[in-house]
């Protein structure tokens, strides 16, 4: 069951969602095989102009895949912290949980032929997965990249519908915000600054309890 406070709509939070998809570089593609059953794929993507691209070698299992079904679905996620339940409970379980970000995307792979947008989706992710530069920008007009851009495959998803799932204590009581952010505040790991900033952010009401 999705709990609706912890819910991101396209339509509602667009912003939210397209600025997560622009902060992560890797997610899962899940796809079908050819006698019916699911199929999952790790690998790194970027996300332009409302669409989710990536690439690959033009044959093998995944392209086999596309090539028979076009639907697919797109997961990307990221974890923040690790809730344990004696945050707020000295003896049951129950209370133990992760804060975290995820956003599925579903629609249809396209196999991207133009060479124009091929270069561009591959110049876009080499800015994302490679900063600081070191490398000839990729153009589809460039000699050198012309048959590499033939060799290689790109393939474009077009969302029918995006969602997320934002959890951060939307859930929880003032008291119970009050007392985790206190105690990741003094746990201090390297993501429980950021998670607190999370529920500053979705949960207004848990600013008090950081001194903000």
């Amino acid at each position: 069951m999705r709990r609706k406070e912890f819910a991101m709509n396209e339509e509602e939070n667009n912003e939210e969602i397209e600025s997560f998809l622009n902060e992560m570089s890797f997610g899962f593609l899940g796809s079908v095989t050819a006698s019916g059953e699911p199929s999952m794929t790790p690998l790194n993507f970027v996300y332009v102009n409302g669409s989710i691209y990536f690439h690959g070698s033009r044959a093998g299992e995944k392209m086999t895949q596309l090539k028979a079904n076009e639907r697919v679905s797109f997961m990307v996620a990221k974890e923040y912290a690790i809730i344990p339940s004696y945050f707020t409970d000295p003896l049951m379980a129950c209370p133990a949980t992760a804060f975290f970000k995820s956003v599925r995307v579903d629609g249809c792979a396209a196999v991207v032929d133009d060479p124009n947008e091929k270069a561009a989706a591959l110049e876009a992710l080499m800015r994302k997965l490679q900063p600081e530069g070191g490398y000839k920008t990729i153009d589809a007009s460039d000699p050198d990249y012309i048959p590499r851009l033939k060799g290689v495959a790109v393939v474009r998803i077009d969302a029918d519908r995006m969602t997320g799932k934002f959890k951060f204590g939307q859930n929880l009581k003032p008291a119970e915000k009050t007392t985790i952010t206190d105690q990741l505040a003094q746990r201090d790991l390297p993501m429980d600054a950021e998670t607190i900033a999370m529920m500053n952010r979705y949960c207004p009401h848990a600013r008090q309890a950081t001194g903000d």
